[in-house]
């Protein structure tokens, strides 16, 4: 949940809520507009994604600054337009007004423009999270890690993006055995997934990496039926690429195996319950597991992220929050989720913000 203040989070329940909305392109360390005219826009986010992220902007081809009154021509053709994909990353903030005529502004996320297309007298934008700078440049030669996990994540994202460690990360060496390919992004979720440790692009446009716990906070409380919240269930259910079980593998100082076993003993796909009385069992193999212990991490952190998919999940169709982010506890009548994937839209005539949660 992006923090705001008090006075900004009793604003939201209003039925006269006011939203503003501001888009900067940066080129660089260059601003090249901070009062970009947006006519329709939207904020996507799906955790199950490589590059969680994604924007897409509506915005005329010619249009009138509001600050000094000059038309301008927004056409991608030049190499420092706002919206060529040379480069360029979008800054999105939306402003909450609190009264008195003053808006509190609140930084949504930075994006990288991936594709900008001129539609008659408008122009198209498609923008992703910046793990799209990660998943788009693939390794030049194999990358074998010398140092630690800290340090191996460090090398497979900077400069391309700062990484800030939750203090409650215990480091340790990365196995000289350690080899990676040329796939960067599949890399790092390789190093996070045998750490244990999880990570996420913040709205500030930091990697932030920390345990792989579910929140237990509440941000949010909401009603069902009340202001315009709506909640009712997907209606879909499959046997799929469920697993109620998971077995870490890693190998042992002296090349013996290493093997950590957990299974999932709770909810309606539980080992050994109706869904089968057998266990349904995913391998995970690493070489940065070294030790039993590790091998148990590894394997509880992977159920609990296989869990989400397992989870009865929930459709919501709620006003607009725009503090409310994935990954987010919130509850309904009660009853607390996780915020799996959200739609926000940007621009008032946007319609309701829509959220996809799990039950815990």
């Amino acid at each position: 949940m992006i923090e705001i203040t008090d006075i900004a989070a009793a604003s939201l329940l209003r039925g006269n809520q006011r939203r503003y909305l501001r888009v900067e392109s940066w080129l660089d360390e260059t601003l090249l507009d901070d009062d970009i005219p947006v006519q329709a826009g939207v904020e996507e986010v799906d955790r199950s994604s490589n590059v969680p992220e994604r924007l897409t902007l509506t915005v005329p081809r010619i249009a009138k600054r509001t600050l000094d009154g000059i038309r301008y021509n927004y056409t991608p053709g030049e190499t420092n337009s706002p919206f060529a994909a040379n480069g360029q990353f979008l800054r999105v903030l939306v402003g909450l007004g609190i009264g008195n005529d003053q808006t509190e502004w609140l930084t949504r996320g930075w994006y990288v423009i991936t594709e900008s297309k001129v539609n008659g007298d408008q122009i198209n934008v498609q923008a992703g999270g910046l793990l799209w700078l990660i998943q788009e440049a693939r390794l030049v030669n194999p990358l074998q890690p010398s140092g630690t996990f800290k340090s191996t994540i460090q090398s497979l994202v900077e400069p391309a993006l700062t990484v800030e460690f939750d203090s409650v990360l215990s480091d340790r060496s990365v196995p000289a055995s350690v080899n990676y390919d040329d796939d960067r992004l599949n890399a790092l979720n390789a190093t996070l997934a045998a750490w244990p440790a999880t990570a996420e692009v913040t709205s500030e446009g930091f990697l932030y990496v920390t345990t792989t716990t579910d929140p237990s906070t509440v941000s949010l409380e909401l009603s069902a039926g009340v202001g315009g919240t709506v909640i009712e269930a997907t209606g879909t259910s499959s046997r799929d690429g469920v697993y109620n079980a998971v077995v870490a593998q890693g190998t042992l100082a002296d090349g013996g195996l290493v093997r950590g076993v957990v299974y999932d003993t709770t909810g309606p796909k539980r080992s050994g319950g109706p869904f089968n009385p057998l266990p349904v069992p995913l391998y995970f193999d690493s070489p940065l597991i070294t030790t039993q212990a590790q091998a148990d991490a590894a394997a509880r952190s992977r159920l609990d992220t296989l869990r989400r998919t397992t989870s009865q999940e929930f459709d919501v169709e709620m006003v607009p929050h725009p503090a409310l982010q994935a990954g987010d506890r919130i509850e309904v009548d009660g009853v607390p989720y996780i915020v799996e994937q959200l739609s926000l839209p940007l621009t008032a005539g946007g319609g309701s913000m829509k959220l996809r949660v799990r039950s815990l």
